[in-house]
């Protein structure tokens, strides 16, 4: 098994320009960068590499050493997680403000971590704030790097550190397999961030009864139990458009989450079991869709439901109802809160995945077909017949068949909806999508 890229921990409290580093580094936009205390809550992950070394890097939440307030004290506690799983701790801290209290505070929590620490000083965005940096010596973790990360400057210099301050090289650690990208997506507080932390046995994103505690997609490697790596991809909740028009942060993050669904493999669709499937259930499974992804939808909290004989297969049946143009989804019920079947979940997506990325030969497939057309005839349309000469899959994850025809326009969709039921028969593909592209042949080019 390939060995784990080193970590290395972006900490430093509230609005230091922790997340505009995090995304100049990653080369592209991954946590939400605004000039609000407190926008990263969770830890935030992203691969990199630099002269050649690969590693790890995780965004935190701003530390505030003597906020009470129960958001804030969850995001201190994200980032204590993330200076204890990290192998390199980035400290920032703010040329504008100079040296704080509250950096002290956070200096003396990170000398007790006994990890390599580099003090970053960012925001030295003109040569009269240089002089500043003399400041941090006070603080006895060596020599201050500074750094403008929203220009740019400097960010050579710290990352040549960082590689210097890493632990020597793991055989296999860049050795690459496929890692399943799996979307937990859904309405705000069915328990997403609490299937996750039940899935990695730890507390990894911040859980609270708050709705849109999550804010950012949050990315975690780990392993399973069969040794199957995951990327497992934390979302906000997703809201209708009317409720977040007003609140471009929350807008923003809802795009995050639909951009996770893109990027992922796996979407594991929230249901929340006291309320049935929703109208925006509804619109999320369909997004899911659309995409083109794989699917297990789970119903959550199914331990706070009053059940008598039969209700779960009644539920289900309701759910594929309520749900039919993704009724190809195997539903699972669990309960996040007290782990009640939450050890179906990971079996079911790598059963899924498996469908998902599958092949099928040419062979087999037009056996189905021709089977197909045996039993029920394509459709005629003004005197003409559809002819479906012959098929072959073009492509998986989805799985995407190339049906040779003699006319695009007499292909009824109800005729390739038949088609796609055949071949899930002979087939299987639970869990995914099926896509079809049309080409036009003429018969003797066929023949040739």
């Amino acid at each position: 098994m390939p060995s784990a890229k080193p970590l290395v921990a972006v900490v430093g409290r509230p609005n230091v320009g922790k997340s505009t580093f995090f995304n100049k580094i990653a080369g592209r936009r991954i946590a939400i960068v605004e000039d609000i205390p407190g926008v990263t809550r969770d830890r935030i992950y992203a691969d990199t590499e630099w002269t050649g070394r690969k590693f790890t890097l995780i965004d935190t939440g701003g530390i505030d050493p003597r906020s009470e307030d129960v958001l804030l004290s969850q995001m201190r506690r994200q980032a204590e997680i993330a200076m204890e799983t990290a192998d390199v701790i980035c400290f920032f801290t703010d040329a504008r403000d100079g040296l704080t209290p509250d950096d002290e505070e956070v200096a003396a929590l990170l000398r007790r971590t006994h990890k390599p620490v580099i003090l970053v000083v960012n925001k030295l965005d003109y040569a009269g704030l240089n002089d500043t940096l003399y400041e941090f010596y006070a603080l006895g973790l060596g020599d201050p790097i500074g750094i403008s990360s929203a220009n740019m400057l400097g960010l050579g210099d710290l990352l040549d550190e960082i590689v210097k301050k890493l632990p020597p090289k793991q055989e296999g650690e860049d050795d690459e397999g496929h890692v399943i990208q799996l979307a937990v997506v859904g309405r705000p507080n069915v328990g997403k961030s609490s299937l996750v932390n039940r899935l990695l046995g730890q507390e990894r994103t911040m859980v609270s009864d708050i709705p849109g505690t999550t804010r950012d997609a949050v990315d975690t490697r780990f392993t399973g139990p069969d040794g199957t790596e995951y990327n497992i991809i934390d979302t906000a909740g997703i809201r209708r458009k009317r409720a977040i028009e007003d609140e471009s942060l929350e807008r923003y993050s809802v795009l995050r989450s639909i951009a996770a669904i893109r990027r992922c493999d796996v979407a594991l669709l929230l249901v929340d079991a006291q309320e049935g499937v929703t109208e925006q259930d509804a619109r999320i499974a369909g997004m899911i869709h659309e995409e083109g992804r794989a699917a297990v939808v789970i119903v959550n909290k199914w331990d706070a439901l009053d059940k008598e004989t039969g209700t779960l297969e009644k539920f289900r049946k309701q759910v594929i109802e309520d749900l039919k143009f993704m009724d190809y989804a195997p539903v699972l019920f669990i309960s996040a809160l007290t782990a009640q079947r939450c050890h179906t979940v990971l079996p079911q997506v790598n059963a899924v995945y498996e469908q998902f990325s599958r092949r099928v030969g040419t062979g087999a497939l037009n056996d189905v077909l021709g089977d197909a057309q045996m039993a029920l005839q394509p459709p005629v349309m003004g005197g003409r017949k559809l002819k479906i000469y012959y098929g072959t899959q073009a492509v998986s994850c989805p799985p995407t068949f190339t049906l040779f025809v003699n006319d695009e326009e007499l292909m009824h969709f109800s005729y390739e909806r038949y088609l796609e039921n055949r071949i899930r028969q002979a087939f299987g593909f639970e869990g995914t999508p099926i896509r079809f592209n049309l080409r036009e042949k003429k018969k003797e080019d066929v023949q040739k």
